[in-house]
């Protein structure tokens, strides 16, 4: 079962021998903005692997399935938003910008953003060792939701929560460099004589499943800490944020 600090007041329906959303979770969707949410749908979503592998007789079906669908949405919609927004723009650019949005690093920020972490079915285990955070694991249960929307509410409603979501990431990308941002806070402190180094100061999970932590010093300074599943990856989203910071775009 879920635990109460979950949050969301589940209710067995005995024929189906499936936990349904009541309450909280129509306040979930409607914080997404949609209305009447089917409970099936967005229980599929957010139910992660092992939560049905530890509790087999719960009658759910995890979200990997519905993840699969959401992925290949939200690469057709950013594709054709990109496509119809950019028309200068040749294939190789487009494919790196979209590679810039749709990617582990922003939809697991973005998730956040929605406390989707918070709303999902996990196992004892991966809720103890910190699953509610874990980037890949908010990542995939966002393309899940976005499944789900999709299956209930249609394309036009999933387009535009896609849109919505991450248009403003696209028109952030910087020309030729499209997500290196690395090279963008290099460029900037080299302006001012600014030395940029980069450190490790976090390393956590299994070996299978590492999570980095990076700091980006700018002279000598910190000025943005980011994680990855590499360390190239938690060092780009350190100097993202240090970017963000510089320009006076604290998230």
């Amino acid at each position: 079962m879920v635990k109460k600090n979950n949050r969301y007041y589940l209710k067995k329906n005995i024929h189906h021998d499936k936990i349904l959303y009541k309450g909280e979770v129509e306040l979930f969707s409607k914080r997404l903005g949609f209305e009447n949410p089917q409970g099936e749908l967005i229980c599929t979503a957010l139910t992660h692997p092992s939560y049905t592998f530890e509790n087999p007789s719960s009658g759910l079906e995890n979200n990997q399935r519905m993840e699969f669908l959401g992925d290949a949405v939200l690469d057709f919609v950013i594709g054709e938003y990109l496509y119809l927004n950019y028309p200068e723009r040749p294939e190789g650019e487009l494919t790196k910008m979209r590679a810039a949005v749709v990617n582990e690093t922003t939809l697991a920020r973005k998730a956040k953003s929605i406390d989707l972490g918070q709303a999902l079915f996990l196992g004892k285990g991966e809720q103890s060792s910190g699953g509610r955070e874990r980037p890949s694991i908010l990542a995939d249960a966002l393309e899940a939701v976005i499944g789900a929307i999709y299956l209930q509410y249609g394309f036009e409603k999933v387009r535009k929560f896609i849109l919505d979501m991450l248009v403003p990431e696209i028109k952030e990308l910087d020309d030729g460099n499209y997500g290196d941002f690395k090279t963008m806070l290099q460029e900037k402190a080299q302006k001012i004589e600014y030395d940029v180094i980069y450190r490790i100061i976090d390393e956590t999970g299994p070996d299978h499943d590492k999570l980095f932590t990076a700091g980006v010093y700018v002279h000598s300074e910190l000025k943005g800490k980011g994680t990855g599943k590499t360390k190239k990856e938690a060092e780009q989203n350190a100097a993202r944020l240090a970017l963000k910071k510089w320009e006076g775009k604290d998230e």
